[in-house]
């Protein structure tokens, strides 16, 4: 059986897409996230953020759920994010 070729999407767009933000628990790390998710989907609305901290709490998890358009904005927002310096995980 053959992998799928990488210009097919195995998701039909537009559809809610949920990616799971980790990163140190501080002061603006879930605002950061959000200012980052809204500049590559205007659509988002923060107050439908996900947080939770660590059991120790010294990382929080942010969880936005976006309308995605494409797989080129998924794409996007998954590298502006993972190459936020204040981001340690992006799933």
């Amino acid at each position: 059986m053959s992998e799928p070729s990488p210009e097919v999407s195995l998701l039909t767009f537009p559809t809610p897409f949920p990616i799971k933000v980790m990163g140190r628990r501080e002061e603006g790390f879930a605002q950061e996230v959000v200012d980052v998710v809204l500049a590559h989907a205007p659509d988002f609305d923060p107050a439908t953020v996900e947080m939770r901290p660590s059991s120790a709490g010294k990382y929080l998890s942010v969880t936005v759920t976006i309308e995605a358009r494409s797989r080129e904005q998924l794409d996007a927002l998954y590298q502006a994010l993972t190459g936020h310096p204040k981001v340690m995980m992006v799933l």
